[in-house]
């Protein structure tokens, strides 16, 4: 079968592999349809840790085609999107009910073999069930979406919130939909990118901000801003200094930031403590997505959340090594690897 290999730091090749057998308590899943993600990039460079030589891919979507001998609670022929997010279960942070801070953490796509392939083998435990009529493309944004959806769930946004979101990629337009459904009246998306602001509007955003034409802070939090003094909450989704920077100016006395975009490994960025202190803000990390999986292929099934408008387009495997070495183009949302027929 063919397979996206990272084979070592700098090397992404598509190469024909054996097709992998399910253990007594995994799945044999044909790949139906695996997102590009900016963490492919990050570890394409050697900025995001891994265990190459792997085959990438940690957003899919498939059919189940084999199941160990332990597995008898689900049938061949099942649509599945896999949580890629493999916790060890018995380590102090696992009994504790944090299995995103696992000691021993491994994730499909990235420690061990992925979606960027004809076939992935995933655990029984982390496969969830999508409905058989689903474009399976909308499948493979279970994954985002639920990183998107821990991330809402930390920073308490309630009804009548205001909202300021940072960038305008996937991950910022999914979160400016379910700020929306999480009953924010007031939610911002603050791109360079025309496209995505209108793409943002479309979806629920009800302002939109161009930070390269004026001053963002006194744009939205000055005192003829659109929220003089600043919102309730920040949710950083670009993952670059710059906005991590703003977001702490953007929040109001008391606010919370969210820091859910992911900058290279090692990049540092200045925050000033004391304003932290002053003003009490909470600053906090959001990292993947424990236990919302299942909330997440829920969402998407129903329909709640806008997906087709956020895709850019369907490659192939051949395709996607240019992809995901190069940076996105303009205006570019999410590009979905389909592989070939098998």
């Amino acid at each position: 079968m063919k397979a996206l290999r990272l084979e070592a730091i700098g090397n992404l090749f598509v190469r024909e592999v054996d097709r992998p057998s399910p253990g007594p308590g995994d799945l044999l899943v044909r790949v139906e349809a695996c997102g590009i993600c900016g963490t492919d990039r990050h570890l394409l460079h050697g900025e995001f840790p891994s265990t190459p030589p792997v085959t990438l891919g940690h957003e899919f979507c498939g059919i189940v085609e084999a199941v160990g001998r332990d597995v008898s609670d689900i049938a061949i022929g099942t649509r599945i999107t896999g949580d890629p997010n493999i916790s060890c279960g018995r380590c102090p942070q696992c009994r504790a009910g944090r299995v995103n801070l696992c000691h021993a953490l491994r994730a499909i796509g990235i420690h061990r073999d992925g979606g960027f392939a004809d076939y992935v083998i995933v655990p029984r435990k982390q496969a969830h069930e999508i409905p058989l009529s689903l474009d399976p493309v909308h499948g493979a944004f279970c994954e985002p979406l639920a990183c998107c959806l821990h991330g809402i769930d930390l920073s308490g946004i309630r009804a009548g919130s205001s909202v300021v979101v940072l960038g305008g990629g996937v991950i910022g337009l999914l979160t400016v939909q379910l700020a929306r459904l999480a009953g924010a009246t007031t939610v911002i998306l603050s791109t360079r990118q025309a496209t995505k602001r209108r793409l943002a509007e479309d979806v629920g955003a009800t302002a939109t901000v161009d930070p390269s034409a004026s001053d963002i802070i006194e744009a939205i939090a000055g005192p003829a801003g659109l929220v003089p003094g600043g919102v309730d909450v920040v949710i950083e989704c670009a993952g670059v200094a710059e906005t991590v920077r703003q977001s702490t100016r953007l929040a109001k006395s008391g606010g919370t930031v969210v820091i859910l975009g992911v900058m290279p490994q090692g990049e540092k960025v200045e925050i000033e403590p004391f304003d932290l202190l002053f003003r009490e803000l909470r600053l906090l990390g959001s990292f993947i997505n424990p236990f919302v999986h299942s909330r997440a292929a829920e969402l998407v099934a129903s329909g709640a959340i806008e997906i087709d408008k956020l895709i850019s387009r369907r490659v192939s495997l051949d395709e996607a090594t240019s992809v995901i070495a190069h940076p996105p183009a303009a205006g570019e949302v999410k590009v979905l690897v389909v592989p070939d027929r098998v």
